[in-house]
């Protein structure tokens, strides 16, 4: 009889020894039995990552419906269905309709991480049950089984290891160490961070040399990547600080309209005692006039410009208003392999009897040289030729050109020491073919060296590399020696660089090695140096952010020592500053940590909880964070940041799914692209914006002009109101006049101080005073001169005679649609105006954005379409117009040029002379 297994959660597996991980789980090495298996799957569940429900699209859909806005519209639609105004009713109800879309289409991708994070574990392991290796369903271990594992192999739970033999992981997705890790089967400290715990492997984590056999000590939601899942599954989105700001402003103008539409309602009935139906369709034809339905369109479309701009730049948005967030950001949070760094280790310097040799050029690309003194060599020194000969025979990677770039195949490592080895001269496959390898002893994560037997002229020679405390100890140093070579590798061990020594014995007789060949008395040939180097673009890139008041912070789980150096080298560490470690952040207040958050910009071996905290502590100090990452333990803060920026080429589906922004060339210069189209796609939307809404403003003036000023007519006996415009011809202007202008504004070229100028707080408001005070003149120019047409045109054409109901139908029909010409040119001359806020007309270049003229031509040619074409007259009430209107209407709309550039001149030169003093 058994005892029942310690659950999980209940030990730290990585601190506790092999037997005892037996004891705990109650196992045997010759595996579980069935009837365990059955028991323990009913008490730990299947190894499955739990799946939160999914939106449906009907909910995502009434989502977009289900607003003040959205409600106030089909009110108004269901009133004037009320009110058997069918034509207007289908027409609001339409524009409901084609914004609910719009909004749809850009929410339905959302929230699909946690479908890719279940992919990642395996469908099939490898077990020993009942004494045999038998293959098995991997959802169906539980803790106690023991497994084997390969090369190839994807990690199917969490397992400690008992029996390692040669065995690299790939754990850059959880840990974001860009290197393997070689594993051992000796326990760890029970504080070590996930990345130095190398007696474990973990769920969803790649084998990719090697084999072993571990015990199942966590499996699906218990393991690590089931905590990850958890963390994703309780982050939550935030809103861009433009929708809240947006929400705000929506919100205020239903307020507003509900408010006016009552006063309406009571004037028109009580003091103008007009009939109730149509005081009612006053409140509807407010409501659609007030509302910017068009708004929508143009934010989603100002966006999709963006997107495709930002594309064009390696910057792959999956969620439009991700576009406008990134020009707000005011910290970048970012990973550091691949991203601000290469990933591809390079050899920066041979340390060799007391010399430095420095190699330049990057990356596994074998163009360099070699460098003593700062001096080039023409020929390498023997000493250096031997270190160079030993780092490309005992090697088993190798490089080749593909295309036009160079790629490797082996580890990044021993990759490195094949290119500083061809930067010499010295090229693998010409030279391995003439120095024959007779034997090896393998890597092995135990004895941490690999040894080969060559042959050199006809005699045989021993070559070791490895980690240097190892190879120290195999030759036969003096003192001094010993001690020269600890000082040169701690000095670039500070600096961040990963430190392999080599050696040699000469003249061996054997045609064959052992262990017990390479324990001692081989000489030592030096030390070679590497490191994956800082991207030249992301230091010019970081310079660019901090100059347009954009803090850059590193966050990985890379170690210490190398993430400082990087730091310091990319210009993110100043001098007395170092890096933070996750561990460094544990036990922190609140307080204290948002205070460590703003003073430090390098932090390392973070966990995801951590990245999480780090991201949450800026934006409580009202910062707008950008996040990179690739790994599914970044997912959590990718989804949790404002921004959550994915690598396109190393990235996991699940950081993809995460995350807003996509980088097709995992580079952080492409970040600072982004942000420079994000403030452009800003610009030209507040643009747009001080376009688009000074129209709603003006349709709400002139309709309550129409109540309140307005004389009521009789028409053969009967009080009708005088409206200056119907609902379906608003909606006319609001949808298709203004979104057929404002388009072009997303085309205008970037302004000149776009990058220099600090972020925007989260908390501005969408419109600046100066912008406020405009809007409020257009608006009143706007409805001034559309109000005096339209009562110059109706009573022109009825004359001082009484009205008939075909005389009012008639002269109604052409006063709206003078009225409704009369907005549009005034938007035509508004729109150059719009170009640039502040400046003049011209100042952008007349001819930069050639959209402009396109927009105001297809205008024109439509507004002949509402105006001539019977169909249009039909469903919009218009009437055909002679010159003599089209060119009142004209000149009525001009009036807002001048106004409106006198007053960019006025309000630049009072800001250049308060300057001045």
């Amino acid at each position: 009889m058994h005892k029942n297994p310690t659950p999980p959660a209940e030990i730290t597996w990585h601190a506790a020894s092999d037997q005892d991980v037996m004891t705990r789980l109650d196992t045997r090495p010759d595996g579980l039995t069935d009837g365990e298996i059955t028991e323990r799957l009913q008490r730990f569940g299947a190894n499955t990552l739990a799946r939160s429900g999914g939106t449906s699209p009907w909910l995502i859909f009434w989502r977009q419906i289900n607003n003040p806005i959205g409600w106030l519209l089909l009110a108004a639609g269901a009133l004037a269905v009320a009110l058997k105004k069918p034509t207007d009713a289908a027409v609001v109800f339409g524009a409901v309709i084609i914004n609910a879309i719009i909004g749809f289409i850009q929410e339905y991708r959302a929230g699909k991480a946690i479908e890719a994070l279940a992919a990642m574990i395996p469908e099939a392991a490898t077990a020993i049950r009942n004494g045999q290796s038998i293959a098995v369903s991997a959802d169906g271990l539980v803790p106690g089984d023991v497994v084997t594992v390969q090369s190839g192999d994807k990690v199917p739970a969490d397992l400690r290891l008992i029996r390692v033999k040669n065995l690299l992981v790939e754990e850059a997705a959880l840990t974001g160490e860009s290197l393997p890790v070689a594993k051992r089967s000796d326990a760890v400290l029970a504080d070590s961070p996930l990345g130095d715990r190398f007696c474990m492997a973990y769920s969803g984590t790649l084998v990719v040399q090697g084999t072993a056999t571990g015990v199942v000590v966590a499996t699906g939601n218990s393991t690590e990547l089931g905590r990850i899942n958890a963390l994703l599954n309780q982050t939550t989105q935030l809103e861009t600080p433009l929708t809240r700001q947006l929400a705000r402003v929506t919100t205020g103008i239903t307020v507003a309209v509900v408010a006016v539409v009552a006063v309406l309602i009571v004037f028109g009935i009580w003091i103008k005692d007009a009939p109730v139906g149509e005081s009612l369709m006053v409140a509807v034809s407010l409501a659609v006039a007030a509302i910017p339905e068009g708004l929508p369109a143009v934010i989603t479309i100002c966006m999709a410009i963006g997107v495709r701009r930002m594309a064009e730049r390696h910057a792959v948005v999956r969620h439009l208003p991700a576009v406008e967030t990134l020009g707000s950001t005011t910290v970048i949070c970012s990973d550091k392999t691949g991203t601000l760094t290469r990933n591809e280790m390079t050899v920066q310097v041979a340390w060799l009897q007391g010399h430095e040799y420095r190699f330049s050029g990057i990356g596994y690309t074998p163009d360099g040289e070699v460098e003593h003194d700062g001096v080039r060599l023409t020929t390498v020194p023997p000493a250096l030729h031997e270190l160079l000969s030993i780092a490309v025979l005992c090697n088993d990677s190798a490089l080749r050109l593909e295309g036009d770039s160079w790629a490797i195949t082996g580890d990044p490592t021993e990759a490195a020491l094949v290119v500083a080895g061809q930067k010499a001269g010295l090229h693998a496959n010409e030279f391995r073919s003439r120095h024959q390898r007779l034997d090896v002893i393998p890597f092995e994560s135990d004895t941490q060296y690999m040894a080969t037997l060559n042959r050199f002229d006809g005699k045989n020679r021993i070559l070791l590399k490895g980690a240097p405390e190892t190879v120290i100890d195999r030759c036969d140093l003096d003192k001094a020696g010993q001690q020269a070579v600890h000082e040169a590798m701690a000095t670039y061990a500070r600096q961040g660089m990963r430190v392999i020594a080599f050696a040699q014995r000469r003249d061996v007789a054997a045609e064959d090695i052992s262990p017990g060949d390479v324990t001692q008395d081989l000489q030592f040939a030096g030390l070679l140096c590497m490191i994956d180097p800082p991207r030249t673009e992301a230091m010019d890139a970081i310079r660019v952010c901090h100059s347009a008041g954009i803090t850059v912070k590193m966050i990985t789980g890379d170690h210490p020592v190398t993430a400082e150096a990087i730091g310091r080298q990319l210009g993110l560490l100043k001098h007395g500053q170092g890096a933070l470690t996750g561990r460094d952040l544990q036990g922190l207040s609140e307080a204290e940590l948002q205070s460590t958050v703003m003073s430090t910009n390098v932090f390392a071996r973070v966990a995801p909880e951590h990245k999480i905290a780090l991201v949450q502590a800026l934006q409580a100090q009202r910062h707008v964070v950008a996040m990179t990452g690739d790994g599914v333990n970044d997912a959590p803060a990718l989804k949790r940041a404002d921004i959550g920026i994915a690598m396109g080429i190393t990235g996991t589906a699940v950081s993809k799914e995460a995350a807003k922004v996509v980088l097709m060339d995992d580079n952080f210069a492409s970040i600072t692209a982004a942000v420079e189209e994000g403030r452009r796609v800003y610009d030209n939307l507040i643009k747009s914006l001080a376009f688009v809404l000074p129209t709603n403003l003006g349709l709400a003036c002139i309709l309550t002009a129409s109540m309140f000023f307005f004389p009521t007519v009789q028409v053969d006996g009967v009080n009708e109101l005088l409206m200056a415009m119907s609902p379906s011809q608003t909606l006319w202007i609001n949808l298709v006049a203004s979104i057929t202008l404002s388009i072009p504004l997303a085309f205008e070229v970037l302004e000149p101080n776009a990058m220099r100028r600090m972020p925007r707080s989260p908390d501005e408001p969408v419109f600046s005073g100066f912008i406020v005070a405009r809007l409020i003149i257009v608006a009143l120019l706007m409805s001034a001169a559309a109000c005096g047409l339209f009562l110059w045109e109706y009573f022109r054409i009825v004359g001082p005679e009484p009205v008939t109901t075909a005389r009012h139908a008639l002269a109604l029909a052409e006063a709206q649609t003078i009225c409704v010409t009369s907005i549009t040119f005034t938007q035509i001359f508004y729109l150059l105006n719009c170009r640039s806020l502040r400046d003049s007309l011209f100042s952008q270049g007349v001819f930069s954005n050639p959209s402009l003229f396109i927009g105001i031509g297809i205008l024109l040619l439509l507004q002949a379409c509402f105006i001539y074409l019977p169909p249009l007259q039909a469903l919009f009430a218009t009437a055909a117009l002679d010159a003599r209107a089209w060119l009142y209407a004209m000149a009525a709309g001009a009036i807002v040029l001048p106004v409106i550039s006198l007053d960019k001149w006025t309000r630049k030169h009072r800001s250049q002379n308060m300057l001045s003093q």
